[in-house]
């Protein structure tokens, strides 16, 4: 290796420093994309942006190599309330660098970058796709979804998002359902009328009470979530309409679309998706990545939480510095060593490996 860990922990904290700085909300991007930009163009590398996704691609890019994608995303949820400090001002206290979107994916973004460069300056037997995207945090249309189709085939993507730098070789899916009973208006003191409310409580029932037969040894069963419900216009008229909502996350034995069909032989409400996108992934263990990744001491585990992951056609892991649990919390922060540690684990993992 050209420079050692010390020194592109230093880069990758300094850049993360200022990442903090420029608001970077979903959808609200554009600076912190600009400033990505301009910070890869003035090492010298060339890029490629779509509205508010970024890319550069390692020199001497060959189509007949495999490519490994690195990815992570530049966006943050709102500062919740709580926060004790200033969200977009970066504060190192203490081995901890505290900042809105440190943890969740700064730290990953500005890792990932600094392991590019430095195997940019390697001969490897793949390409390297750098790719800091946005909108990851809405699952938004604009993100890495609409990058991709603007970048070369890829063999392989590392997501990164906090994990702890374990392999997450499996990610829930999501789907959400907005349901709707229909019943007959009519007044409470006289029997008239269809309560939708009591339609809408037997389909309710069944999706608490459902089990999907297949179970995934890795992300367990399909879950199915009740986490809304609208009904009635006054004390003393029967509701003719009663919607609530269903947070389903699926495993990798189920599309997103077949859990849908199940759902519609058994529930008598009408039930529309409002997408299908995304879908579980997973990778199989005998990837090159994950035999190495597994030699190497790496642990592997099945994430309940949602990423870019699911937008990604092509086989995929997702390892990143941090923890989950810190992310979209006030007084967000990321250790420095964690940081460290991230950039040298990615760099044995990826340095050599043959795809």
């Amino acid at each position: 290796m050209n420079q050692s860990i010390t020194t592109l922990t230093a880069e990758a904290v300094n850049m993360l420093n200022s990442l903090i700085a420029i608001p970077s909300v979903s959808r609200e991007e554009a600076a912190a994309a600009d400033f990505l930009q301009n910070y890869i163009e003035s090492e010298g590398m060339a890029t490629g942006r779509e509205g508010n996704n970024v890319w550069c691609l390692s020199p001497m890019f060959d189509l007949n190599k495999p490519t490994i994608l690195l990815n992570s995303h530049i966006d943050t949820v709102k500062p919740i309330s709580g926060w004790r400090r200033d969200p977009f001002t970066p504060r190192e206290e203490n081995g901890k660098l505290y900042g809105l979107g440190s943890n969740d994916a700064g730290a990953s973004v500005v890792s990932l970058y600094q392991v590019f460069m430095q195997l940019c300056r390697t001969s490897q037997s793949y390409n390297l796709i750098f790719l800091a995207s946005c909108e990851e945090e809405v699952s938004g249309a604009n993100g890495v979804e609409k990058a991709l189709k603007f970048l070369p085939p890829i063999t392989l993507g590392i997501v990164g998002e906090p994990t702890e730098m374990q392999l997450a070789i499996a990610e829930k899916g999501l789907m959400v359902l907005d349901v709707t009973a229909t019943g007959k208006a009519g007044h409470a003191a006289r029997e008239e009328g269809v309560n939708a409310i009591y339609k809408a409580m037997d389909d309710i029932a069944w999706f608490r009470d459902y089990k999907f037969k297949k179970e995934s040894a890795m992300l367990g069963p399909v879950k199915m979530s009740v986490t809304g419900i609208n009904a009635g216009t006054q004390h003393n008229v029967i509701p003719d309409r009663c919607t609530f909502m269903v947070d389903i996350r699926s495993n990798e034995l189920y599309s997103n679309e077949e859990i849908y069909e199940e759902v519609k032989k058994n529930v008598k409400s009408e039930v529309k998706p409002r997408s299908f996108r995304l879908n579980s992934s997973h990778i199989d263990e005998n990837h090159p990545i994950i035999k190495r990744g597994l030699k190497l001491g790496f642990k592997t585990f099945g994430s309940p939480t949602l990423s870019d992951q699911a937008l990604m056609t092509f086989p995929t892991v997702k390892i990143g510095p941090g923890r989950s649990s810190r992310s979209h919390t006030a007084d967000e922060y990321i250790m420095i060593k964690e940081i460290e540690e991230a950039i040298g684990r990615y760099l044995e993992l990826l340095d050599g490996l043959k795809l």
